[in-house]
Formats: structure tokens, sequence, C-alpha cells
């Protein structure tokens, strides 16, 4: 057991029976009352984000965690195919365990995160960014620079995403996969 002065980004704990990750939290002392953790917290299980407010020094339940290196395979009917970069074990986990898997490219790296307790996998956690190449986009339009227009663009992993005018299609992109925005064109 902790206590709530102990919450940080990334913690997992057990909440309403089910394991939840602290995403984001906020200490408050107000000038009147008592003092707070404000929380957002997102199932492992069916990655549902709540918002939630403990009270301070309010018991937790840490739940122990594992980082496991995996790489991506390829993905079908019975979910996607990950292999152990350790001991070359292969496993498959439904889409739901995976926060945009629209970006999962062939032999990608991951972290898969596992409950210590029971040797389960929870999530997925992807790399922050990854350099896709453009696969389809209409051209740019000379002249149509003065604002910063985004024209749609299909990556090689099929998922589709908003870049500026002057990328076109051979091009990389760097993406960040959490909110699926363009960052910067790469150099081949």
């Amino acid at each position: 057991m902790a206590n709530t002065s102990e919450i940080r980004n990334g913690l997992c704990i057990k909440f309403n029976n089910d394991i939840f990750s602290v995403v984001e939290f906020q200490h408050v002392k107000p000038g009147k009352g008592a003092a707070f953790v404000r929380t957002k917290i997102k199932s492992m299980t069916t990655g549902r984000v709540l918002d939630n407010t403990f009270p301070a020094g309010h018991k937790i339940d840490v739940v122990r965690v594992e980082r496991r290196k995996f790489q991506y395979l390829y993905n079908d009917e019975m979910g996607y195919h990950f292999m152990d970069t350790d001991t070359y074990e292969q496993i498959f986990l439904k889409e739901e365990m995976l926060d945009n898997p629209q970006f999962l490219k062939e032999s990608a790296q991951v972290e898969v995160l596992y409950n210590t307790e029971d040797n389960s996998p929870l999530t997925v956690e992807m790399p922050q960014y990854v350099i896709l190449e453009v696969t389809y986009t209409e051209p740019g339009v000379r002249g149509d620079t003065a604002t910063n227009t985004l024209k749609p663009a299909t990556v090689e992993t099929g998922a589709e995403v908003r870049v500026p005018l002057f990328i076109n299609t051979g091009d990389l992109v760097k993406i960040e996969t959490a909110s699926g925005s363009y960052m910067e064109r790469v150099k081949k």
C-alpha cells in the first residue's frame, strides 16, 4: 500500500476492481479545506480514461508492472502478433490493448507491460515517434503556402495523417503516435 503522495505519471494502481495507469496528476492545496490529488487515470483493460480525485493521504494499491521489449510481426483475425526480443517467444494481443495500432510498422520495437502478479499482458506502449513513407497524397498547389494549410496523406501502414502542402508521395515523415499528428519531414 502506498498513499497519494507517491502518485506519478505511469504509476499502475488497482482501483474499482480494475488496473489503471496514471496519465496526469496534480496535487492541489486550496486556501480553504483539505488538500487533494486530481488525476486522470486510464483503464488497462478497457482503455477508458476517468477523472478521479483522491483526498490527500488516501491509501492506494500499487500494481507492480514489468516492461518487456517486443518486435511487431503482423496482424490477422486473431490479433496483433509480437515476438519477445530476448526469448523469441511469440504472443498475440487484441487490438483493444494497443493505442493507435494503425502506425505499427513491421519489425517496430514496442514495450509490453506485464502484471507481475499473474504474468498477464496489460497494454502495449508504442514508440513516441514513428518514421513512415507517404504512399499517396495530392500534389500541393503553388501559392497555397501563405497559411498553415494541411492536406490528407496516406502512409505505408495505411493510416491517414494531415501533412503540410509541401509533402509529396515518397517523402518520409515523422509522426507522433499518441496524437497521430505530423511532426517533420525526414531526409532519406
